[in-house]
Parts: structure tokens; sequence; C-alpha cells
């Protein structure tokens, strides 16, 4: 296999030289089809690692250019020494740059009340009232807005604002499967004047 495509598959992913030539190997030398495959082996690895606990960690701070706004964000990860590294403080800085773009107001759904939920699917009830739309039509427009919503709302499911193919949630994935640890966003507050 031809070194230079390794250490072009192995800068553009992460993945170890031996991940990348297996890849490289199963594809037969297509560039594009052993990144998909590693792709997919990062997010089975991040998947096994989700249920470890995150006892350590950084509070990442970032400032706008202007002044005007700021982000605070404490992102965890399993140990001390993962911590540290340069990439899991790139990762943060990433994250307060999307949160600052993108203004979430909750990590993820689950944070969501069920309250805040009813009120807005009442809110889109009263828009589509006068629709003459059928009830069973209205109710899944109403479904699909609040979705999009609830996506829009929520840093996990937002698209990262470098690259809107991937969510934010695919990009920390991709990360843990970079580092090895598992790595979530506790939380995070968005300043603004």
């Amino acid at each position: 296999m031809d070194v230079n495509i390794v250490k072009q598959l192995r800068e553009e992913t992460g993945a170890s030289v031996m991940e990348c030539n297996a890849a490289l190997d199963e594809t037969k030398g297509d560039l594009e089809k052993a990144k998909e495959i590693l792709k997919r082996k990062g997010q089975a690895t991040a998947l096994k690692k989700s249920g470890r606990e995150t006892k350590s960690g950084l509070i990442e701070a970032y400032i706008h250019a202007n002044g005007k706004v700021g982000v605070l964000l404490d992102l965890r990860c399993e140990t001390d020494f993962v911590a540290k590294n340069d990439l899991f403080k790139e990762l943060a800085h990433e994250i307060c740059l999307q949160i600052a773009a993108m203004s979430p107001e909750f990590v993820s759904e689950e944070e969501i009340s069920e309250e805040f939920k009813n009120k807005e699917k009442e809110i889109s009830k009263a828009e589509m009232k006068d629709s003459g739309k059928p009830e069973k039509i209205i109710e899944q427009i109403i479904e699909g807005k609040l979705k999009k919503k609830f996506a829009d709302l929520c840093l996990l499911n937002q698209p990262y604002v470098k690259d809107p193919n991937q969510t934010i949630n695919d990009l920390i994935k991709g990360y843990i499967s970079k580092i090895g640890e598992n790595i979530k966003v506790l939380r995070f507050s968005r300043f603004e004047i």
C-alpha cells in the first residue's frame, strides 16, 4: 500500500496506521470507502465507550472577537490524562465556537421539559388551526416542526457549523474514536450583549 495514502487517511481520520492499512486493503486502495469503514468503526467504538463514567474534564472559555459573545463549556472525559490532551482541548474549542454561533438552549433533547414540549405543541396547533388540512396531516406537520425545532435547540443535534453533514454528536463520536475515552458535554452557558 502506498505510504502517502496511508498517511493521508491517518491524518484525516485519526485512526492508527494498522487500522488505515486494514481499511485500505479491504477497499483495494479506495480512500473514500476506507474513510467510511473507519467512520463506522469509530462510531461503534464510541457506542461501546458511552457507558463509561466521565469524572474528569475541563472548563473551556471562549470570547468572540467582538467581545460581545462568550461561552463557558463543561466538557467531561474519563481521565485527567485525556483532559490535558490537545485533541480534547481542540474539541472543547470547536464546541464553544458552535455554541457561540448557533445559540443552543439545551445539551440534548432529554433536558427539554415536558411542559416546554407541550407549550410548543400548543403553539404549533394554534398556528395550524385554520389551515383546512385533515387532523392526521396536521399532527404529522406539527410533529415534523417540533422535531426540527428541538434539534435546533439541542447542541448535540445541531449540524456542525464547519461541516453541516455531521452533527455535534457525530463530531464528539469522532473524537471519542481518536482519543479512546468517553466524552460528554455536561453543561454550557452562553452570554451575549
